[in-house]
C-alpha cells in the first residue's frame, strides 16, 4: 500500500527537483514508511510506500536488471507467491519477497497484458525506456485511486488529486461534475470535481507515447458475463468456497493486522472466515454512537464473543463532525456521505494496533443488500417499458431531481452545465448490460459508479489518511464475476435482500447476526443540523461570499435549513451535500490545497 506519483515532461526540460518532492510530499500520509524516486530528467516516477510485504526489500521504484524499465505501484497483489512460483518455472527468479518486483517480472515476461494475471487492489505505474512509452494500470473495480492531467506540455498523475496540484496545476472547478455530484451524492468517474484531472476508469489503461494522443482500453469488465442457472444450494456452497479462498489470500502480511467489525453481515462474515485461518485471536476493531439508532456495537460485541476476537470498541460523539474539513481534504472532492467521518475514526483506532485490515466492503453492491433495491424493485410493474425502468432507477439513486435542481440553481449554473448527463451514464451502463435481469443491470450501475466514486474512495482514503492498508476479500475479481452469473432472483427474494449470501453464511455466523435488520454506519447528523449543527449550516450555507452562495439560489437553501429544523421536511442529505461542497471550495479552491486543514 503506497501513493505514487509522476510527471513526464514534453517540453525538453528537465523537472525541478522541489517539483517532483512536492508532489510526493503532498500525499506522504499515504506511504510513512519509506520515499523512493525515478527521474531521467524530463521523467519522474515516485513511491511514498507503506510497508505491508517485505518491509525490508520491497522499497520502489523497482527497475529492471539493464535499467529500461522502471515501475511503481499502489496496493498488493495478493497473489503474488502463485505468480512468483509461475515465474520461476519459465526460469526468471525474484531476488526479493516484494510483490512489486513481481509485477516488474510479470510485465517483462508477459508483457502488456500481464496484468490480466494480478488478483489484487491497484495502480500500476511503468516507464518502459525500450518503447518509449509510459503506462498507467487501474485495478478492476477501482479499489484504488489513480488520477491524470494531460496537456501539450506533459502529463501529471498520482494517487490523489492533491499531489496533481501540487505539481503545479491550477485548481478549476468542473461544472459538470458538481451538477453529477448533486445527482450521485459523489462525482462518478471518470470526471473529478477539477477541470482538467481525470480519474481513470476501473478496469482501464493509459498508454502515453510523447507527440501521440493518450490511448485508454478497458482490459477487464463485468459486462462479459451470461447468467448461470443452479439450484440455490449449489449458488451457496460455491459462495461460501470462493469467499473463504478470497479472505485466505488476504490474510497474506509482515506486519500485524485486523478487521474492521460492526457486527453486520458482511464484516461478521469476513472475521468469521479469517478465524477458520489463524492460530491467533483475530484483532478486531469497532466504533459505537450515543445514539441507540446507530449504534452497532452490541452486535459487533456478539461476533466477537462469537469468534473469540482480540475487541477494541471505541463510543464517539458529535465531537466527530470537527472532523468534516480535515476528512474532506483527505478525499479531495466534495461527498455528501459522511460515514467517512465514523470510518477515520475507526481506521485511527485500528492504526494504534495493526497496520492492516480486512473489511466488508462490496457485499452489497454484488449481492443486493441495500434498502433502495428491495423498495424499488418490490414496487416495479411487471411490463415497464425499458424507457420507463431506466428513468425510475435514475430517480431512485437521485439525490436533487432535476425539478430541484431547476429550483436550486442560478441561472448561470444552469447554462453551464448539461441536464441530460446522468440519464446518458446510467444508459451506458445499462445498455450494455442489457443480456442481464434488470437487478443484476441495477446492480452494475453500483460497482462501476457508487464503488469507485464513493464506497471504496471510503476504506482507502480513510486508511491512508492514518497509515492503515485497507482490503477488500469481498471484491476478489472472482467473486465478482461470480455474483454476476448469479441471477438476480437469487439476491433478492422474497423480500429478502442478499439471499443466498444470507443462507451460506448463516452457519458460520448464525443467524441473529446474518438476518438483523441492516444499520447505515453513519452520524445523526440529520438530528444534529437541528441542534447544535444548525448555527454551521446556517453560516455556512448563506455565506455571500461562498461558493455555494454563488452557484446556487440563497433562497432555496434557506428553504431546506427552515424546512429540516422546523422538522416540516427532512432536508439531511440535501444539506450535508451542500454543506460538503462549501467546506471543499475553501480547502480547495479558496484555500491552499497543499496544505492538511487538520
Amino acid at each position: 500500500m503506497c501513493g505514487i506519483s509522476g510527471i513526464w515532461s514534453f517540453t525538453g526540460r528537465s523537472i525541478p527537483i522541489d517539483r517532483a518532492a512536492a508532489m510526493s510530499h503532498a500525499q506522504s500520509h499515504r506511504g510513512p514508511d519509506g520515499n523512493g524516486f525515478f527521474c531521467n530528467g524530463q521523467l519522474m516516477l515516485s513511491n511514498q510506500r507503506l510497508a505491508i510485504i517485505d518491509p525490508d526489500h520491497g522499497d520502489q521504484p523497482f527497475l529492471s536488471d539493464d535499467g529500461a524499465v522502471a515501475l511503481v505501484q499502489n496496493g498488493e497483489i495478493f497473489n503474488f507467491i502463485e505468480l512468483a512460483a509461475e515465474l520461476a518455472e519459465a526460469g526468471i527468479r525474484c531476488r526479493t519477497n516484494s510483490d512489486t518486483e513481481v509485477i516488474l517480472r510479470a510485465y517483462l515476461h508477459w508483457g502488456t497484458d500481464f496484468v490480466s494475471k494480478l488478483n489484487g487492489m491497484f495502480a500500476i505505474a511503468i516507464w518502459d525506456s525500450r518503447d518509449q512509452t509510459l503506462r498507467l494500470y487501474r485495478d478492476r473495480i477501482g479499489v484504488k485511486p489513480l488520477f491524470i492531467h494531460h496537456d501539450s506540455d506533459g502529463i501529471i498523475f498520482a494517487s490523489e488529486i492533491k499531489s496533481i496540484l501540487a505539481g503545479g496545476v491550477v485548481p478549476r472547478l468542473d461544472c459538470q461534475a458538481l451538477d453529477l455530484f448533486l445527482t450521485f451524492n459523489y462525482v462518478p468517474p471518470p470526471r473529478t470535481a477539477f477541470a482538467g484531472i481525470h480519474h481513470l476508469s476501473p478496469g482501464c489503461m493509459v498508454e502515453i507515447r510523447k507527440g501521440e494522443p493518450v490511448r485508454e482500453r478497458r482490459w477487464w469488465s463485468l459486462i462479459e458475463r451470461d447468467l448461470v442457472h443452479q439450484d440455490e444450494a449449489t449458488w451457496s456452497s460455491d459462495f461460501l468456497e470462493l469467499f473463504d479462498d478470497a479472505v485466505k489470500l488476504r490474510l497474506r502480511a509482515d506486519v500485524p493486522f485486523g478487521a474492521f467489525l460492526s457486527g453486520g453481515v458482511d464484516s461478521s462474515s469476513v472475521v468469521g472466515l479469517m478465524a477458520r485461518h489463524m492460530d491467533r485471536p483475530v484483532k478486531t476493531f469497532s466504533i459505537g454512537f450515543t445514539d441507540p439508532r446507530f449504534d452497532e456495537s452490541a452486535f459487533a460485541r456478539q461476533a466477537a464473543k462469537r469468534f473469540h476476537t482480540d475487541h477494541v470498541e471505541q463510543i464517539v460523539d458529535p465531537d466527530l463532525m470537527k472532523l468534516w474539513p480535515q476528512v474532506i481534504w483527505h478525499l479531495d472532492q466534495p461527498h455528501g456521505d459522511v460515514s467517512f467521518l465514523p470510518t477515520y475514526r475507526v481506521a485511527e483506532l485500528a492504526g494504534e494496533h495493526v497496520k492492516m485490515v480486512l473489511t466488508g466492503d462490496g457485499g452489497d453492491e454484488l449481492f443486493a443488500g441495500y434498502d433502495k433495491h428491495k423498495n424499488f424493485f418490490a414496487e416495479r410493474p411487471p411490463e415497464e417499458s425499458e424507457t420507463s425502468f431506466r428513468a425510475a432507477y435514475l430517480a431512485n439513486i437521485s439525490l436533487f431531481s432535476p425539478q430541484e435542481k431547476r429550483l436550486l440553481y442560478r441561472p448561470e449554473f444552469s447554462r453551464a452545465v448539461d441536464s441530460d448527463a446522468p440519464a446518458s451514464i446510467l444508459s451506458t451502463h445499462f445498455t450494455e448490460t442489457a443480456h442481464w435481469d434488470r437487478l443484476n443491470q441495477a446492480l452494475n450501475i453500483d460497482m462501476q459508479l457508487l464503488l469507485p466514486g464513493n464506497n471504496l474512495v471510503k476504506p482507502d482514503r480513510m486508511g491512508m489518511a492514518v497509515g492503515v492498508e485497507a482490503r477488500t476479500p469481498m471484491l476478489d475479481y472472482r467473486m465478482m464475476e461470480f455474483a454476476f452469473t448469479m441471477p438476480g432472483a437469487l439476491k433478492l427474494k422474497d423480500g429478502e435482500t442478499k439471499y443466498v449470501f444470507k443462507k451460506a453464511v448463516a452457519p458460520l455466523i448464525g443467524k441473529e447476526l446474518a438476518y438483523r435488520k441492516k444499520q447505515m454506519f453513519t452520524v445523526p447528523i440529520g438530528e444534529w443540523f437541528r441542534d447544535h449543527l444548525g448555527a454551521q449550516a446556517r453560516s455556512t450555507l448563506l455565506d455571500s461570499g461562498s461558493l455555494v452562495g454563488e452557484l446556487f439560489e440563497t433562497s432555496r437553501m434557506k428553504h431546506y435549513l427552515d424546512s429540516h429544523i422546523s422538522r416540516s421536511k427532512d432536508y439531511t442529505r440535501e444539506i450535508r451535500a451542500l454543506m460538503a461542497i462549501e467546506i471543499w471550495a475553501r480547502a480547495y479552491l479558496n484555500g491552499d490545497p497543499h496544505e492538511n486543514n487538520a
